[in-house]
């Protein structure tokens, strides 16, 4: 078989979401391939990064009950 991007694209938006996930995660993982410890070196850094934002006040914290109640009111 010979499909070309679109046809591939097309198949892979067909599949049930579980499948379209991993497909993703698989293409992720091919793009850009770094092992265990990078990725938890890059939370760590991220993790730092908003904690500091919240403690200067750059950002505000939104209580996850008021999060959940909005995406639930959004999927209705």
């Amino acid at each position: 078989m010979n499909a070309t991007t679109e046809e591939i694209i097309e198949l892979a938006l067909a599949l049930p979401s579980d499948a379209r996930a991993m497909l993703a995660e698989r293409l992720v993982e091919s793009l850009d391939p770094i092992d265990d410890e990078q990725v938890r070196s890059l939370w760590a850094l991220e993790a730092k990064r908003r904690v500091e934002e919240l403690r200067s006040g750059a950002v505000e914290a939104i209580p996850a009950e008021e999060v959940f109640a909005e995406m639930r009111a959004l999927s209705k």
